[in-house]
């Protein structure tokens, strides 16, 4: 078998998403689940390691291939310290942060630590490729009003990023020359102004912006740091109310945004609210964001999972096409656009950054 395919690696929290690509296309695909009882054994992410990588290396055999088919190794980017986009050569120095956790322990640390061990023994290249840790902000974005807390640049920067790319190819225009603003709404809704290529801005999907399937967004700070300490709920309560139960949960009791429109097509008035308020606030970002490229908007593009409802679509594009072009491409697929960083240093169409060359220690 030819020595020609790129091993995607994409952990999550209870599995982890394996592909191979060859070229652009996807030969194949699998979701490794691990059990919660297996998960338990390890005290850090980082023990899980060779119990991931072991698990990977039983799936390519039962597939018929070999790490030997391998040209290269991509993972999914973890909680590094920040950095500027694009795709980066997986280094001892990145290898030391990911298994610290320097900003925090989470799967997505594993991508760097699996591909870098399964490359090292065939001698062939691994990669991250805009991992959550991007940041591109302008020093004016990072002021948050109180001198004891920065605002961070923490977003769907792989989605972002690779639509964009994506867009702009389309468009027959070059992604690092041209302005767009692009909208990941899943989950967590992140909206980037692309100041030619770099995410100048974000809301922070945790912590700001509009509320989500299960996020809170930003809020009235007032009134949170009342129920913070009305005696009523503990920190770990709190946080669960801002990620997990917030947003169309806190509201609706469900994620689902087919759900929602379900009910509003069967007349429910407050899920029509609720889901128009979204839309709303996602539209409002969407709009300031705008005024951070002072006008000078090609383009709007719409992803994720929510951008599959027409209902909220068409809301948020009847305030916001007045703005620039609207695109939508629902979905996400973040192993293709790991493997699209991969060829592009591959293919030489761009030079793989290097982690100690590009962020501060």
């Amino acid at each position: 078998m030819s020595k020609n395919y790129v091993l995607v690696i994409n952990p999550g929290s209870t599995s982890t998403k394996v592909a191979l690509f060859k070229e652009n296309e996807n030969v194949i695909q699998k979701n490794l689940t691990h059990s919660t009882k297996e998960i338990e054994k390890y005290d850090k992410i980082a023990d899980q390691f060779e119990m991931r990588k072991e698990i990977i290396i039983d799936w390519l055999k039962k597939e018929g291939y070999t790490c030997e088919d391998l040209i290269a190794v991509v993972g999914r980017g973890g909680l590094l310290r920040p950095m500027p986009g694009g795709t980066y050569k997986v280094t001892p120095k990145m290898i030391d942060d990911l298994k610290l956790g320097v900003q925090g322990e989470h799967a997505s640390n594993l991508g760097g630590i699996i591909s870098k061990s399964i490359a090292d023994e065939q001698n062939i290249p691994s990669f991250i490729v805009d991992p959550v840790a991007v940041d591109e902000f302008e020093d004016i974005a990072r002021i948050s009003g109180i001198p004891e807390i920065k605002r961070r640049s923490l977003g769907h920067a792989l989605n972002i990023k690779a639509v964009g790319r994506r867009v702009s190819t389309k468009l027959g225009q070059n992604f690092e020359d041209t302005n767009m603003i692009v909208a990941h709404l899943g989950g967590g809704i992140s909206v980037a102004p692309l100041r030619k290529g770099k995410s100048v801005d974000y809301n922070n999907a945790n912590e700001m912006g509009p509320f989500s399937p299960e996020r809170t967004g930003g809020l009235p700070i007032g009134d949170l740091a009342k129920l913070c300490f009305s005696g009523k709920y503990t920190y770990k309560e709190i946080k669960a109310k801002l990620k997990g139960k917030g947003g169309l949960v806190g509201y609706l009791n469900t994620n689902d945004a087919r759900e929602v429109t379900k009910r509003i097509n069967e007349g429910d008035e407050k899920a029509k609210l609720i889901f128009e308020a979204m839309g709303y606030q996602i539209a409002k970002e969407i709009g300031s964001m705008a005024t951070v490229l002072n006008g000078d908007v090609k383009t709007i593009v719409i992803t994720g999972g929510l951008a599959y409802s027409e209902y909220l679509i068409d809301y948020i594009k009847n305030m916001i096409d007045f703005i620039a072009p609207v695109i939508v491409e629902p979905g996400e697929d973040e192993m293709m656009a790991l493997n699209e960083g991969a060829l592009r240093v591959i293919n030489g169409e761009e030079k793989a950054k290097i982690y100690e060359e590009e962020v501060a220690f």
